[in-house]
């Protein structure tokens, strides 16, 4: 082989290498870490989770001593159920009780180690009559850790001190019934800033809308990667419902224009996206989740609810954190 063909033959195996390192691995499916145990019995115990929660607590007093942080409003938010997925081990739900005329809901919020790729797994019930939300279930990181949530909302994230993903329900002015469809509401460094000026959460949805159901039990999964280094867009984001992937946010998917408002993934054309770079520094890590159920009258005034219905309740189940993918009960 002459010089210049192996140097060409160098720079094609150079070219294949860097091409295969920046093609991200495709994500599962399906079964899970949950399929190794039924009914999510001993998952605790494996070395990929991070944190459970079956809320099989005798007492809400007893749940919070779970938590380092716990919203139950004069006592009347929070409460054990008996209304449990198909499949689970437990007898109990948690059953959030919101009422606009006397509370916004309540939260769980606590920390757990940092890893720079978590997945959180969650079962929700929207009860029949439930109307739009303003903000749900976060998965995160603050640097320093803190054992309370500090969203600072309006404000972009400086990218050594925090990172929120929310996987919301987003009614898009009421266009979409209640509760409206999934979305990633993120805060990152270089999310887009609003028009009022201020850095609200960017909206990341999929390329096919998909509306949350009501009077059901759904498999709700959320992935956050961060970037490998500071100056790498790497990061990803992803979302399954009952075990299907609906939504992977990486470097190079098809994306619909830019606002303030965040952008719709496609499934052909539009630009190929920017990329995520979550953090400038390895010291933010994901470290914390926010069970949260927060109403208020402006998430039904901006979806043109004209009379909207006080009383809004959710069932949660089954709340799993771990470094793989963890998948529905099996």
């Amino acid at each position: 082989m002459t010089a210049s063909a192996s140097v060409l033959l160098a720079l094609l195996l150079l070219g294949a290498a860097s091409s295969a390192h920046a093609t991200p691995a495709p994500l599962p499916q399906g079964c899970g870490l949950a399929a190794k145990y039924p009914g999510d019995r001993g998952i605790a115990a494996d070395p990929a989770v991070l944190l459970t929660e079956d809320f099989e607590a005798r007492t809400i007093a007893d749940l919070g001593k779970r938590w380092s942080d716990i919203s139950n409003r004069d006592g009347a938010v929070l409460s054990l159920s008996k209304d449990v997925p198909s499949g689970s081990h437990g007898a109990h739900s948690l059953l959030m009780t919101a009422d606009t005329r006397k509370n916004s809901g309540g939260h769980l919020y606590t920390t757990f180690r940092g890893v720079d790729r978590a997945f959180l797994r969650y079962y929700a019930k929207l009860a029949p009559d439930f109307g739009y939300e303003h903000h749900f279930v976060e998965l995160g990181g603050y640097h320093p850790a803190t054992p309370y949530a500090n969203p600072r909302a309006g404000s972009r994230p400086e990218g050594d001190d925090r990172l929120m993903v929310f996987a919301d329900l987003i009614g898009w002015y009421g266009r979409y019934p209640p509760p409206g469809i999934w979305s990633l509401y993120t805060y990152w460094p270089e999310m887009k800033i609003s028009a009022d000026h201020k850095y609200w959460g960017n909206c990341l949805s999929p390329a096919t809308p998909q509306l949350a159901p009501r009077g059901k039990w759904v498999c709700v999964e959320l992935m956050v990667k961060m970037n490998s280094a500071p100056d790498v867009a790497d990061g990803e984001l992803a979302l399954w419902l009952d075990g299907k992937l609906v939504m992977h946010v990486v470097k190079g998917v098809p994306r619909g224009p830019w606002s303030g408002m965040g952008f719709d993934l496609l499934k052909e054309g539009g630009e190929p996206f920017e990329g995520l770079r979550l953090r400038t520094g390895r010291n933010l890590q994901i470290n914390h989740v926010w069970i949260e159920h927060y109403v208020d009258e402006w998430a039904q005034r901006t979806n043109k609810v004209e009379h909207p219905q006080p009383i809004q309740r959710v069932w949660f189940d089954d709340v799993v954190v771990a470094t793989e993918y963890i998948g529905p009960i099996k």
